[in-house]
């Protein structure tokens, strides 16, 4: 399932391609057709993420829905396309080649992992930006529930675990279940989401590990930032709430925000600090030598003075390896029917 920083980033995609355009909006599969009937040929005003809730707005024709001064939709004639991807859904992009397209942002309709960029199948050609003077978008690949046309670009959507068409006040009311978000700025007069990201850790008995994990606790945190930013706070995730000091948690999602926030920025996630790289990194073989790793695909392999994916995590998928502060072998177990991971010495 994709964390926080992918749907922030998905956000930031679709606003850069659409805003201000009338698109042709699409149902291909069918399931979606009544929705896409309701946006069809309106104006996108607005691209925002909270958590991993993706919140897409459009005006009435011609884009008359109007706009608060910072620049966000403000008239009740705007309409919200409200998506979750879940653990299957993910948007691809093509273009006409005037503007930079990524491929895809999501998870394919088998789930790998948890990562970002998602290849094409086998057998598939990749998707490409196309530099015909007269565009011809591609055909709709899979089960397309929602189809986004603009003038030089396409998005399709499958597989995801929510995709509604929502009011404003019923935006407002997703986004009052959902707790803090790490990567976002607070609004004026809104509460400081630090402190309310520790009042609803520490009012409860559950382990530290779950609640990280709770949307109505912080929005946006998967496993691989619970994993490593409770590796990096030194604490146990079995750990109950409310037992743990408060001035831990306000420097665990002071933490978080850095950490998501460069996430957002790079596109990929990297939480080891460069004292703590290479020893224990790249070079390590598995306890067992026989086993299968999981390997964490990121957008910046490959990038120039990137950080390997091998050396990008303290715990997360290295279970059996040493761990890179104290060299005891990192652990692994389930919490709440997910995968867990941690050290036993460091995080007590």
């Amino acid at each position: 399932m994709p964390e926080g920083h992918t749907v922030h980033r998905l956000a930031r995609a679709l606003g850069e391609l659409f805003t201000g355009e009338a698109l042709a909006v699409s149902s291909p599969q069918g399931r979606f057709a009544a929705g896409a009937a309701l946006l069809d040929g309106r104006v996108v005003v607005a691209s925002e993420a909270w958590g991993k809730q993706l919140f897409l707005g459009f005006a009435g024709h011609g884009g008359h829905g109007g706009q608060h001064g910072d620049g966000t939709a403000g008239d009740d004639d705007v309409r919200w396309l409200r998506v979750h991807l879940g653990l299957y859904g993910a948007w691809t992009f093509a273009g006409d080649g005037s503007t930079a397209v990524v491929h895809a942002i999501g998870a394919p309709r088998r789930r790998i992992g948890e990562r970002e960029t998602v290849p094409a199948g086998p057998g598939e050609p990749p998707v490409a930006a196309l530099s015909d003077d007269a565009w011809t978008p591609p055909a709709p690949r899979g089960a397309v529930r929602v189809r986004l046309l603009g003038e030089h670009a396409v998005a399709d959507l499958t597989g995801p675990t929510a995709c509604e068409v929502v009011t404003g006040e019923e935006k407002a009311a997703v986004e009052a279940r959902l707790g803090p978000d790490p990567i976002r700025d607070p609004a004026p007069g809104d509460p400081d989401p630090r402190e309310v990201f520790v009042e609803r850790v520490r009012r409860s008995r559950s382990p530290v590990g779950l609640l990280l994990m709770n949307q109505d606790v912080v929005a946006g945190v998967g496993n691989i930032y619970r994993a490593e930013s409770l590796f990096r706070a030194r604490l146990d995730p079995l750990r109950p709430g409310r037992d743990v000091p408060a001035e831990v948690l306000r420097d665990l999602w002071d933490d978080l925000v850095a950490l998501m926030r460069d996430g957002t920025r790079t596109g990929a996630i990297v939480t080891t600090r460069p004292q703590d790289r290479g020893a224990g990194g790249a070079l390590d073989v598995p306890a067992d030598p026989g086993r299968r790793r999981a390997r964490v695909r990121q957008n910046a392999d490959g990038a120039p003075g990137g950080v390997p994916a091998d050396e990008a995590f303290y715990v997360y998928h290295r279970d059996g390896l040493p761990c890179r502060v104290c060299g005891t072998p990192v652990l692994h177990q389930e919490l709440a029917g997910r995968n867990l991971y941690r050290c036993g010495v460091c995080q007590v």
